[in-house]
């Protein structure tokens, strides 16, 4: 069932499709081996997941956001809820049931490095039926963003389910093979380093240039490559341009997030009317906000401290 049972949607300058967890994290000495029972901090449960992250981010920004994900009903799914609305997401497309909330169990030691179990929960539950029975939001929608944390049949069903003027970004995150389908419905395809030579294989070459232009080979109509602290590369099809994009200069504190951030702020400002770069270069600096602050969600800026940085 949805969180309304009869959402009625305005227009929607960004429509999320994608995962909702809550995270749940332990801080220890040293992670446990094999058979090995170790103590840890008290536990702190975060709000996450890149579909509510991305969000909350857009939201935060100012964006006319709505989510289209699933959670349990259950009180992981009610803490998740209650984030995306204090952020003034529109939860009416969120699905409620099907499945426990999905959750991240995460381990973290004094030097930051962290081990992390994910059980999808829910997200796994999140089928094209449901993306048919949501034309409402997606007819309201300017872009639809999406990422690969619920089933891939979802992420396809998503892109069919694209109005003629609706732009779709994707962030194929966690990678995996993508259908031709999806890939040229991309407009753009927003991938890391990782996610870049994940797709390409053997012979994607070392520069962001080489990537991009055999992602771009693929079908999608533009692509970004995030660069973390070195900013992004803009490729566009309907220029044939590849362009940097530089970041600003901060202190990281903690990178968690930030290329939801990132992602979200492009898909906004996409949304917006904006040409690609000028897009991308807003969207570096929200992400280069966001890693001045620890955690995910806590950590998206708002416009006003995006102006500031």
């Amino acid at each position: 069932m949805y969180v309304n049972e009869d959402p009625a949607p305005s227009r929607y300058d960004l429509l999320v499709v994608g995962s909702a967890n809550a995270d749940l994290v332990v801080g220890v000495d040293r992670r446990p081996g094999p058979g090995e029972t170790v103590l840890g901090s008290d536990l702190v449960v975060h709000p996450g997941g890149k579909g509510a992250n991305q969000a909350v981010a857009a939201a935060r920004l100012g964006a006319g956001t709505a989510l289209l994900a699933r959670v349990g009903d259950d009180a992981h799914g009610r803490l998740l809820l209650a984030s995306q609305q204090e952020a003034g997401v529109d939860t009416g497309g969120v699905f409620v049931g099907g499945a426990p909330t999905g959750v991240a169990l995460i381990t973290v030691d004094p030097s930051g490095d962290n081990s992390i179990v994910v059980s999808p929960g829910a997200n796994a539950r999140l089928t094209p039926e449901d993306i048919r029975a949501s034309g409402a939001l997606f007819a309201a929608a300017r872009v639809v963003s999406v990422q690969l944390e619920i089933p891939l049949d979802t992420v396809a069903e998503t892109a069919r389910a694209l109005g003629p003027d609706t732009r779709l970004v994707l962030n194929p995150s966690p990678p995996a093979p993508l259908p031709d389908e999806v890939l040229a419905a991309c407009d753009p395809l927003v991938v890391n380093e990782h996610e870049a030579r994940f797709i390409l294989g053997e012979g994607a070459g070392d520069s962001p240039e080489s990537w991009a232009r055999g992602l771009t080979a693929l079908g999608p109509r533009s692509v970004v490559i995030t660069l973390g602290a070195g900013g992004a590369l803009v490729s566009d099809t309907r220029t044939g341009d590849a362009v940097r994009v530089p970041s600003p200069k901060v202190a990281a504190v903690d990178t968690t997030g930030a290329g939801d951030a990132f992602t979200a702020a492009l898909a906004w400002r996409l949304g917006l009317g904006e040409e690609l770069t000028r897009a991308a270069a807003f969207a570096v600096r929200v992400g280069a906000a966001a890693v001045t602050k620890e955690g995910a969600q806590a950590s998206f800026p708002t416009s006003e401290e995006v102006s500031a940085l």
